[in-house]
């Protein structure tokens, strides 16, 4: 019998899509309660989707799916080859989530046959591109993804199709607190206008510092054909680098090339190299032959020392001090505050907790707790 299926859980309330970036189990293994299952993220959020029961996952997905809310990921069966419907036969895109719910379950939804069941953002995607509500299927939540399909098109606002300037004109991804700081970053240099912001969670024609939300990433190509040629992400991807990743290459696969943006406050030594796309935020310091990689974020107040070296995507937080030739790999995340011995090797894929004293080389894909000190045996509280 099925003893429990497993939907797509809402991220964030403003993004009824999460893509599956992680499958960690095999169809028909047995799985444990609590056992990991699968990764989703959104721009703004990711999660890990664990097991409700012990049993065999029969997988309904395939890494790389862009899945809406309350699809169905897996069922737990008794046995490895329970007959199972598809999801076809019963899929929760008909239902709507209970308003006293803030967990999505079977019993969380209502069937509304005869009445429009759609999301805020589609709602005011669907505004601003004048299509008329009555003809929006009734028969499935309306999502962004569901707007775009029936406008078959996408509307590009008024405002920006004026007075574009290709090496001037920066295109921000992501409306969030990051998002500001970058703003307010390229701002304080000189010499660049933001064009406006793209967020896939705040509705069109929104104004974050006073810059007009434009759409979602589905305007990207054709704001790169009114002559937008350069972006910056402005998503920082604290819980998860990869979505950074994922935004740098959607907006390389259009076009857009990456300035380096450095605070007019943040000191880098003339020496230092600064790879294309990488952001050096205010008061922070990169010292003498330190080598910044493409794309990667050395944060507000952050120290890296003469010699170091720091991957392509990895972020190094605000008020973190690296000591003298310490190497970083690629999609490191190194925490608040933390401190280093000189000359250590930190790997790629690695989080650093907030705080935490490294004191001696860190391989790839290690996870270290806050407030920890590393001595590369184990953690010392």
């Amino acid at each position: 019998m099925i003893k429990s299926e497993i939907l797509v859980p809402l991220l964030n309330a403003n993004e009824p899509e999460a893509r599956l970036v992680g499958i960690h189990v095999e169809d028909g293994q047995t799985v444990e309660k609590g056992a990991l299952l699968f990764t989703l993220e959104t721009t703004k959020a990711a999660s890990d989707v664990v097991s409700p029961e012990t049993g065999f996952i029969r997988i309904f997905v395939k890494e790389g799916d862009t899945l809406s809310v309350g699809d169905i990921l897996a069922y737990v069966t008794d046995t490895v080859d329970e007959p199972l419907p598809q999801p076809s036969e019963f899929h929760p895109s008909s239902f709507t989530l209970h308003p006293s719910s803030s967990v999505l379950h079977p019993s969380s939804f209502i069937f509304h046959p005869s009445s429009l069941r759609i999301t805020k953002p589609a709602r005011a995607l669907a505004e601003s591109l004048g299509l008329d509500l009555a003809a929006l299927p009734p028969d499935r939540l309306v999502t962004e993804s569901v707007i775009r399909e029936v406008a078959g098109k996408v509307s590009l606002p008024a405002p920006v199709l004026e007075g574009i300037d290709p090496g001037k004109s920066i295109l921000i991804y992501g409306g969030g607190g990051h998002a500001k700081s970058v703003m307010e970053m390229a701002l304080a240099m000189g010499g660049y206008h933001i064009a406006g912001i793209v967020d896939d969670g705040i509705p069109a024609g929104t104004r974050v510092l006073g810059f007009p939300v434009l759409g979602t990433r589905d305007i990207l190509p054709v704001l790169a054909e009114k002559g937008l040629r350069l972006a910056a992400n402005g998503v920082g991807g604290i819980l998860d680098i990869r979505i950074r990743v994922v935004i740098f290459e959607l907006l390389e696969s259009y076009g857009y090339s990456f300035p380096v943006l450095r605070h007019p406050s943040a000191t880098v030594e003339p020496s230092a190299v600064i790879g294309d796309g990488a952001q050096v935020f205010a008061n922070a310091y990169v010292g003498s032959s330190a080598v910044l990689h493409p794309r990667c974020m050395v944060n507000t107040s952050a120290v890296v020392s003469h010699d170091c070296e720091i991957g392509v995507y990895s972020h190094i937080a605000p008020g973190a001090l690296l000591a003298g030739l310490v190497q970083v790999g690629e999609r490191t995340l190194v925490g608040m505050g933390v401190t280093t011995a000189i000359g250590i090797r930190i790997g790629s894929g690695v989080r650093i907790g907030n705080g935490a004293i490294i004191l001696a080389d860190v391989p790839d894909r290690t996870i270290i707790q806050a407030g920890r000190v590393w001595t590369g045996k184990a953690e010392t509280p």
